[in-house]
């Protein structure tokens, strides 16, 4: 009789182990490079993150396996959280060339024009995918309009946002959030800050030595200029200290969202960062 309730014991565990497992997988996303777009969403309100997640993604494109990546950076996704913007412009046009789009400046213009981008990628059997680095007020408005025009769109088939910070939703309107979480294939993924998590971690309290291994002219100009803004702005006029910034670190933490929708999240924290996409 003990035999069998040892037996039955671990068929159980075995079949949760399992059941588990196909789960997590599941909750993979499966992006399609040939087919699909990736929206990197940066608030810059009032941390200076962004500036280094702008180069962070910056340096990932220019990776040969991402050459051909359909993507849109966009910045001033900000929700309604108090303090001033971290103006990123300069690096974007840098990191990005036309290729990015000025929410802060021109946000009803900035959300038609994802949401036209976003009907032509599913119109040719494709998939939109949000990397939040900030908050969701957003991909809410684009996602609205989005849905506006084309009212039978099976919206969770198609739109996969990503999300890693319990700060940035507690600083969405909270309709939109609601919105956002519950209309898309929402993913909150463990929060990227921090290493050892199941997510790549990058941010970094003492120096990281990216200059070694980035033997590329323009990445060491991008991933300068995201650290001087970075150091101009920390701070200042009330806006967010990111001490780990101030003591000589980088924190592109938000780019541990595109890691997660590309496949990348064996990376373990920024040092592998760099010596993963080093440029021989």
């Amino acid at each position: 009789m003990k035999n069998r309730l040892h037996l039955k014991s671990v068929f159980s565990c075995m079949l949760l182990t399992l059941l588990f497992s196909i789960s997590l997988k599941s909750q993979e996303p499966n992006f399609n490079i040939e087919t699909d777009l990736l929206l990197v969403q940066l608030d810059s309100k009032t941390d200076i993150d962004d500036l280094h997640t702008a180069a962070g993604l910056a340096t990932l494109l220019d990776h040969p396996d991402y050459k051909d990546l359909n993507y849109v950076a966009i910045a001033g996704t900000y929700g309604i959280q108090e303090g001033l913007y971290v103006p990123p412009n300069e690096l974007m046009k840098l990191a990005f060339n036309k290729n990015w789009v000025d929410a802060d400046k021109e946000w009803k213009a900035s959300v038609k024009m994802i949401a036209k981008k976003a009907q032509k990628v599913i119109d040719n059997g494709g998939s939109v995918w949000v990397a939040e680095a900030g908050q969701s007020d957003f991909t809410a408005d684009w996602v609205m309009k989005l849905v506006e025009k084309n009212p039978s769109l099976n919206v969770k088939e198609k739109i996969h946002v990503v999300q890693h910070s319990d700060w940035n939703e507690s600083v969405t309107e909270p309709t939109k959030l609601k919105y956002a979480q519950t209309i898309t294939d929402y993913h909150k993924i463990a929060d990227g800050n921090a290493v050892g998590n199941g997510t790549p971690g990058f941010k970094s309290d003492g120096k990281v030595d990216w200059e070694s291994k980035l033997n590329d002219e323009h990445l060491t100009q991008v991933w300068n200029t995201a650290i001087r803004l970075g150091n101009q702005y920390n701070g200042i006029d009330g806006r967010y200290l990111n001490e780990s910034v101030a003591e000589g670190g980088l924190d592109f933490s938000d780019l541990s969202e595109v890691c997660y929708i590309l496949n990348l999240m064996d990376i373990k924290n920024s040092d592998e960062f760099f010596t993963y996409f080093s440029v021989e």
